[in-house]
């Protein structure tokens, strides 16, 4: 399979490009957006990994182009911004999945994999599956276990994506109002804990939302 890697660091396109070839993938490369964008819409690949701090074109402009252009192709966006609203904007422009710098290898290669099985995300590159949880990053809505879709404002969806990011972790309550409000942490505030419970009134019985006494809250992965 053939992987094309946009970066401009090149300490880090090399450290990728000999990650990938020896897990026996043809790697492409390429160090700025323009070239990037150049090269994965001339030459076919099966995945894309992309930075988003790129010199000439920048790598959310590269990900619209490609989602219009190639929108069957997965991109993984490498990137150092961390933030949730640049990782819902990549998500809404066509990303596959996120992976924040500093990374671990094993795990970019593990989320390269599951990208070219299909088996993380949908197949139009907006639904997000963890377990029987799918949600429809496009149309802000979630379902359990083929039920039908349940429609969540912005913030409980915001948080219920957030949940599903670190599923398997705790994430605390003081976390998701940083992360997801923006907040710094306010002991009077319930917003976490109505957002929450909103989110399971309209998932259902079947709910896959945790709370862990005195921790926080867990999406179960399984």
């Amino acid at each position: 399979m053939r992987i094309l890697v946009i970066e401009d660091e090149a300490r880090i396109l090399a450290f990728l490009a000999r990650g990938l070839e020896a897990e026996g993938y043809a790697v492409g490369a390429a160090q700025d957006g323009r070239e990037g964008l150049r090269l994965a819409l001339g030459e076919a690949w099966d995945l894309v990994v992309l930075d988003l701090l790129l010199p000439a074109i920048d790598g959310l402009s590269v990900l619209r182009k490609l989602q219009a252009e190639r929108p069957d192709l997965p991109v993984v966006v490498l990137s150092a911004r961390s933030e949730l609203t640049t990782k819902l904007r990549s998500f809404d422009l066509g990303a596959s999945d996120y992976v924040a710098k500093p990374f671990a290898l094993d795990e970019l290669l593990a989320r390269v994999r599951a990208q070219l099985r299909r088996g993380a995300w949908g197949d139009d590159g907006n639904l997000v599956r963890v377990g029987g949880l799918v949600l429809d990053v496009a149309r802000r809505e979630a379902r359990v276990a083929g039920g039908a879709p349940a429609g969540l404002s912005d913030r409980e969806f915001r948080v219920l994506l957030h949940l599903a990011q670190h599923a398997g972790e705790i994430v605390s309550r003081e976390r998701l109002l940083a992360e997801v409000w923006g907040y710094d942490f306010d002991p009077r505030s319930n917003v976490v804990e109505v957002s929450i419970r909103r989110v399971r009134q309209k998932l259902g019985a079947d709910s896959p939302i945790e709370t862990v006494r005195h921790a926080g809250y867990r999406l179960a992965a399984a």
